[in-house]
């Protein structure tokens, strides 16, 4: 009975079925209580987004494996210190549980408890368990702390996947024999011609205590909680340091990443059906004598004979899925559309009904070729010709599996060399690229993403990483580009669309802006990543109240996102509430100490209060994050000169100048600066070529004319009066510019003694 149940729970799973595991899983719980199956019922929870409920189950259990994931449930319910303690090695297990995903989970909580150091060691240990835990990695980067991608996803990181690798044929091998032996004892019982009654109820009851042997031998030492087989990397991530008992069922969760109701493991669900494959061998041992013997030894030899470029494809990270038209296609290694998505119409075309198909498919590609990879190489190309679901033949798989060679499970040692050396050399792009992103380094990166393939450039996630790059390098229509060619590759997906909707503000693209917040409300209401576009939205209209509502729902549905923090302070300034201001760009320094942003907007509330010591210091911590930026330096600049160090401003705004030719600010600052200096002439002479740059700047003609004004020159100064006027500035600068009209032929020193007067009076 508890192995039913088990494998009712595990199948439920594997067809997404969460709320029939939960009730037939607390039937196995009530039937059979132990930690084993508290563990299981506490991952189903988990699958259904129901942390609480695991919280409750694993509160107290001592197993690895449920330390693990009550960790995991109190990190889901941001209660840190509780997760830090079940994680952290005690006096039952002198190490942290879990492997490399214990690690990376107890790196998480050590990053959002301001412990830095502590959080890049782990991270580091648990890359060192697992090299293909990008994860951790993706941590690292935005910690400042990663090395070099080829320094990380080295030869060393390739010996420790040929260990894991080797390490999981040897279970699977162990696995597969028992399955073996038990299916010839059925034969031999079982494909008697006189079988009476009792002898066959006598052999149905063996049967059954050997099922139940083997399921619960593999609960907790061999299978994962899915069902698959024990090269399902997607669960697990082993460490050659870690018993395979101390591997859990549930992955580590995503950071500041948008995830599907279900989690993203959920993928893994229809890659295998090894379990069942165990229990139905007992019932149906007599098949196997209907097998021909040929037919056997080709599937075999179609096995072996896999070609070397289908292979580096599937092991470097393609996008899977068991499709079949779609593995023709992306099979072939040939393809007609440029390297950069919009090369043309038709091609655009194209790539979209791909990636539409790719992302209907309805299970996901097994990247570990250890086990049963091969056998549904052959079940695709079986349904190509024959039917379009890809489980047409899956009674034919599951009688065919138990007859399979052992030679046929198990990889080569070549392939996995080949394999690992193929997944690590596209790490190490994707590794060194994001990292220089998170240096901004943002040119750098560039040049590494475009050494990257077609098929992995083509992607959402590394189009929205080079949208990004033109983001921050000012590059606004690369970066509208780019973007939106991430949305037509993954339209589904939500990675950099906050920045995406900070772009088209800027831009002052209302319709766009517009149309992808009302896409965003239909792909994922629950997301912070829409809630930001919707505030972007609201704020290019000037409604700054309901923009303000709109990304606290966003820091409301993800406390840990620390751009939408970083939104809420711009609308808090935008409305004059410094204090409020303050306190968002405080909690998005909390979350992320590296977000530039944030002490860029503490610094713009201090310069607005004339505190401009606390106002340089903050732009100062800016720019040490990020030295590339024109605007911070620019406004570093400025606060220099309000502390009367025009030689160190007038440094800075040139630096300023030089990152960014095309922006106009630090062009004006300097003019500005050099007016305070009484340089007329060379103030004059950068505005005349900030007039190139921002022709419709009313601001330019009005410091213009107050130049002309005060050489003299009553004609030019009254004609630039005029033109900035005709710009149509702001009510304040529209009263500015009147007044400086009216006083046109007043002296100087006159207005300033009159000014004086009038500062008196009100006082």
């Amino acid at each position: 009975m508890e192995a039913i149940l088990i494998d009712c729970v595990r199948n439920s799973l594997q067809q997404l079925m969460n709320r029939n595991a939960i009730f037939m899983c607390e039937r196995l719980c009530a039937e059979f209580p132990s930690e084993k199956n508290l563990q299981l019922l506490a991952s189903c929870y988990l699958q259904n987004n129901q942390a609480h409920c695991a919280y409750h189950i694993l509160k107290g259990t001592l197993m690895d494996q449920c330390r693990y994931l009550f960790a995991l449930s109190c990190y889901q319910m941001d209660l840190l210190n509780e997760a830090e303690a079940a994680l952290s090695p005690n006096e039952a297990s002198a190490e942290v549980p879990n492997g490399a995903a214990g690690h990376y989970l107890l790196g998480l909580v050590y990053r959002y408890t301001d412990r830095k150091q502590k959080a890049i060691n782990h991270f580091n240990q648990a890359l060192s368990m697992d090299p293909l835990l990008w994860a951790a990695y993706e941590e690292l980067c935005i910690l400042g702390a990663a090395e070099e991608a080829a320094l990380v996803f080295d030869e060393g990181a390739s010996l420790c996947i040929q260990k894991q690798y080797l390490h999981r044929g040897l279970v699977s091998q162990s696995l597969h024999t028992t399955n073996e032996e038990h299916d010839v004892t059925s034969n031999r019982v079982l494909g008697s011609e006189d079988v009476s009654p009792r002898k066959l109820k006598h052999t149905h009851s063996n049967n059954l205590r050997v099922i139940s042997g083997v399921c619960q031998g593999t609960t907790s030492n061999q299978l994962p909680l899915n069902g698959g087989p024990t090269s399902l990397p997607f669960y697990n991530t082993p460490s050659p340091m870690a018993t395979q008992s101390q591997l859990s069922g549930v992955a580590p969760p995503p950071v500041c990443r948008n995830a599907p109701a279900n989690g993203p493991n959920m993928r893994a669900y229809g890659a295998d059906n090894s379990q069942r494959v165990t229990l139905n061998s007992a019932f149906a041992g007599p098949r196997r004598k209907f097998v021909d013997e040929g037919k056997l030894r080709k599937v075999s030899e179609r096995l072996f004979s896999d070609s070397g470029q289908r292979r580096s494809m599937r092991l470097a990270g393609e996008s899977v899925n068991t499709n079949s038209s779609t593995s023709i296609l992306s099979g072939n290694g040939t393809s007609h559309s440029s390297k950069y998505l919009g090369g043309s119409k038709s091609n655009s075309v194209v790539y979209r009904s791909l990636t539409i198909k790719k992302s209907q498919s309805c299970a996901s590609e097994n990247t570990d070729e250890g086990n049963h990879h091969d056998v549904y190489d052959e079940s695709r190309s079986n349904n190509t010709s024959s039917s379009s679901s890809p489980y047409a033949d899956n009674r034919s798989l599951e009688s065919e599996g138990t007859t399979r060679p052992l030679g046929t499970v198990v990889l080569s040692g070549s392939r996995v060399i080949d394999g690992a050396s193929d997944i690590l050399g596209l790490l190490r792009l994707l590794g060194e690229g994001f990292r220089l992103s998170c240096l901004c380094r943002c040119q750098d990166a560039l040049s590494v993403y475009t050494r990257l393939s077609q098929k992995h450039y083509n992607t959402g996630w590394v189009l929205s990483q080079v949208g990004k790059a033109h983001f921050e390098m000012v590059d606004y229509l690369e970066a509208d580009r780019a973007f939106s060619l991430a949305r037509i590759a993954s339209p589904y997906s939500l990675e950099g669309m906050d920045i995406y909707s900070t772009l088209l503000y800027h831009l002052k693209e209302d319709m766009k802006l517009s149309y992808l917040a009302h896409e965003l409300i239909l792909t994922d209401r629950l997301a912070p990543q829409t809630w930001c576009a919707m505030g972007n939205c609201y704020s290019l209209q000037k409604d700054h109240e309901t923009a303000l509502k709109n990304f606290q729902r966003s820091v409301q549905l993800n406390p840990r996102f620390a751009y939408a923090h970083t939104l809420c302070g711009h609308e808090y300034v935008a409305l004059e509430d410094y204090e409020n201001g303050f306190k968002s760009y405080q909690s998005a320094l909390r979350i992320d100490s590296g977000h530039y942003n944030a002490w860029y907007g503490i610094g713009m509330i201090y310069l607005r209060q004339e505190k401009f010591e606390f106002s340089e210091h903050h732009f100062r911590m800016g720019h040490q994050i990020n030295p590339f930026s024109s605007v911070i330096m620019s406004y570093l600049g400025t606060a220099l000169h309000a502390l009367k160090r025009n030689d160190e401003a007038l440094e800075m705004i040139e630096r300023a100048v030089i990152a960014d030719k095309k922006n106009p600010l630090p062009l004006y600052q300097k003019a500005n600066i050099l007016v305070s200096m009484e340089n007329l002439d060379g103030a004059l002479a950068v505005l005349e070529e900030l007039k190139e740059y921002a022709p419709r700047e009313s601001s330019v003609y009005a410091l213009m004319g107050s130049i002309y004004k005060r050489q003299n020159v009553f004609d030019k100064a009254m004609l630039h009066f005029g033109l900035a006027l005709d710009l149509k500035p702001s009510a304040t600068d529209v009263a500015a510019i009147k007044a400086a009209i009216e006083k046109l032929h007043v002296p100087d020193e006159i207005e300033e003694i009159c000014e004086s007067i009038d500062r008196d009076a009100d006082a």
